[in-house]
């Protein structure tokens, strides 16, 4: 069965443009013209991935993500972002806001479909890793459960991979680009400040466990889990 894809764009010449290359790369393809329909459609059959506008009439494609996150439905649907906004600060904001990859406009059809294509993999390859649990904090990828102790803690699937790739490699350290590599499956595409902003997203979760200090910076070379001590 082919992966679903939602597209939530107003225009409709780039829904059409996206909707015919996604279907001719083998995907099924709901689209919606702004947020609110999206919303009720995500609510009712939940998608694979999420392809949304920046700017959409009514609720933002900003407001969306929140909402997407605080529900536990969805989660943990990755979103890719489409916009006409290249500033850093702006593919700053939307990787703060929940998005999981940041596509600006005009964009080649052709990339647009590899995105999706390394968003599923990165989903598939998850899905089969085994749990791991360190220092209190466990994981569980099959079922994509975070836990302290009983407690579940809400991760987006970018930093559930990126936690579960840091545990099961624990007290090595990596750099951002060797993070972008192995989590988010190369370096074409996206800058490695990408990795700071879901590290400072990861750590404020694990902040309200206290287990935040956890998670490494060694300055100079990149991030690492440990149970032990942080650098001085």
């Amino acid at each position: 069965m082919s992966a679903r894809i939602l597209i939530v764009e107003d225009e409709p010449a780039v829904s059409e443009l996206i909707t015919v290359n996604l279907r001719h790369a083998g995907f099924s393809v709901d689209a919606a013209s702004d947020a609110e329909m999206a919303w009720r459609m995500l609510r009712q059959d939940r998608p694979e991935v999420v392809l949304l506008d920046w700017m959409l009439p009514g609720m933002s494609g900003f407001q969306l993500i929140r909402h997407m996150r605080a529900d536990q439905r969805c989660r943990e649907v990755p979103v890719i972002m489409l916009t006409a906004r290249v500033e850093e600060v702006d593919k700053i904001a939307a990787l703060d806001a929940g998005a999981d990859d940041y596509v600006t406009k005009p964009f080649s059809p052709r990339e647009l479909v590899a995105r999706v294509r390394a968003v599923l993999r990165r989903r598939d390859v998850q899905s089969v890793d085994e749990g791991v649990e360190l220092g209190g904090l466990r994981l569980m990828p099959q079922t994509r459960k975070a836990l302290v102790g009983d407690a579940a803690i809400s991760l987006g699937p970018t930093e559930f991979r990126l936690l579960h790739f840091l545990m099961t490699h624990a007290e090595r350290v990596h750099s951002r680009g060797q993070l972008l590599d192995y989590v988010w499956g190369g370096r074409s595409h996206i800058e490695e400040r990408t990795v700071d902003v879901h590290i400072r997203r990861l750590r404020s979760v694990l902040e309200d466990h206290e287990l935040d200090g956890m998670v490494q910076t060694v300055r100079g070379l990149g991030y690492r889990f440990s149970t032990g001590p942080a650098d001085a």
